[in-house]
């Protein structure tokens, strides 16, 4: 039975705002250094964890930018990584074995947010069309989709892989929007960055929702979202009331 009335598309990030991803590498970047043993494995958890993220948004974003292959990224990543421990991963094969094996730590930690299958049902229940727009490649994204449990929720996914623009470009926008057949002022884009995300969305016509699961928003990042009518919620369990409020 339909609670409200949600005339609206709603898309959303994949990667920490559905999927909680920070978690999933956490866990698996840990155990794949206690496998390794030696002084990767020695190394404080919290800064590797910390230099690891860091090396992925590097990489990824070069990714993004075309100036890496999905390949290559994973290559660059893993061999900045064990640099400072001297270990050679300097062959592509060595390279792809290293990351294999933290990619399998990691695949056996994906999860979704606590929150994430009762905001879809709320929305499907209120009438709402759901659909992903991911910076990704669309095989390796997808086959999160499915382990996790979402595909059955989801629509569309949209992937940058697929388009060779990304987020936050808004023609990734609109292009989702054009897949759905409705206009980007009929949809919603919810995710947890505010200018990939929440503003990009909001650029290109549609309602931008930023998802501050930290609550740690400062003042400069909260005019920011007002100046573009990004709406700013802390937790999925939010957006249903705040779309139909």
């Amino acid at each position: 039975m339909r609670t409200h009335d949600l005339d609206a598309v709603v898309l959303f990030d994949l990667d920490d705002t559905l999927f909680a991803h920070r978690r999933s590498v956490r866990l698996g970047i840990a155990a794949h250094r206690a496998a390794i043993g030696n002084a990767v494995a020695a190394a404080n958890e919290d800064l590797e964890h910390a230099r690891w993220h860091s090396l992925e948004e590097l990489h990824y974003t070069r990714y993004l930018r075309g100036e890496l292959d999905f390949l290559g990224q994973r290559r660059a990543r893993a061999r900045d990584f064990v640099a400072p421990f001297d270990l050679d991963l300097a062959d592509d094969d060595a390279a792809d074995r290293w990351f294999d094996d933290y990619l399998a730590e990691y695949e056996r930690s994906w999860s979704l947010h606590d929150d994430a299958l009762p905001c879809l049902d709320a929305l499907e229940a209120a009438g709402g069309r759901i659909g992903i727009i991911t910076n990704g490649d669309i095989h390796f994204q997808t086959s999160k989709i499915e382990r996790v449990g979402l595909a059955p929720r989801i629509e569309h996914v949209i992937a940058s892989g697929d388009l060779g623009f990304a987020k936050p470009d808004p023609r990734i926008f609109r292009h989702a929007c054009a897949v759905f057949g409705v206009t980007p002022s009929n949809a919603v884009y919810v995710g947890d960055r505010l200018n990939t995300d929440a503003i990009g969305a909001a650029d290109a016509g549609l309602r931008g929702v930023w998802l501050d699961r930290s609550g740690a928003a400062d003042a400069s990042e909260l005019a920011s979202a007002a100046a573009s009518g990004v709406l700013v919620i802390n937790s999925l369990d939010e957006l249903l009331p705040a779309l139909t409020g």
